[in-house]
């Protein structure tokens, strides 16, 4: 199961790295159209108009997934803001307590804004509502986005959650995963 979990918080970083490339892509591409179009101006032939329509659109619903996709990944190897100040000064068993609360109060939270966000996508899809911009995009499809990052994040807290009620040792760092 540990090797599953694994797999699925590396799945997420993975998207989440893919949607900052379609990002960068998406900009390079922009660029280097306007920079061909200033090239074909000044030997006199007519500008191409090459651009990427609504790439400012695109690139935030990009940079939602970038972010929710890759919640449980960055919570999973320690990059999220953990305040231990406190924490280092307490017994081991009041530190374990501690953090479970901790935990089960973001998992709460978590849980809470999964359920609103994906009953918010719902009510997109059910309603047809669309982007405003260049290009029409159903809102769903990044609301989606958003509640699956959530849902993700909260099988992490969970599994964290289980994990310090077991004895585990949870040990939360920034540093890759030895296999």
């Amino acid at each position: 199961m540990r090797r599953a979990l694994d797999a699925f918080y590396r799945l997420g970083g993975a998207l989440s790295a893919l949607c900052l490339t379609l990002i960068m892509v998406l900009i390079v591409a922009q660029v280097l159209g306007r920079v061909l179009d200033k090239l074909l101006g000044w030997v006199g032939v007519n500008a191409l108009g090459l651009n990427v329509p609504g790439l400012a659109e695109l690139a935030s619903f990009l940079l939602l997934g970038a972010t929710f996709f890759g919640l449980a990944y960055t919570f999973w190897h320690g990059g999220h803001i953990r305040v231990t100040l406190v924490l280092q000064y307490l017994p081991k068993h009041v530190h374990r307590i501690m953090d479970m609360a901790v935990t089960l109060a973001a998992a709460a939270i978590t849980g809470f804004a999964t359920w609103y966000s994906a009953r918010l996508a719902w009510d997109s899809y059910d309603y047809g509502d669309l982007s405003i911009g260049m290009v029409p995009v159903p809102l769903w499809i990044p609301q989606l986005v958003m509640a699956l990052g959530l849902l993700w994040l909260l099988i992490a807290l969970l599994d964290a959650l289980f994990s310090l009620a077991t004895g585990r040792v949870l040990q939360l760092t920034n540093e890759a995963p030895q296999e």
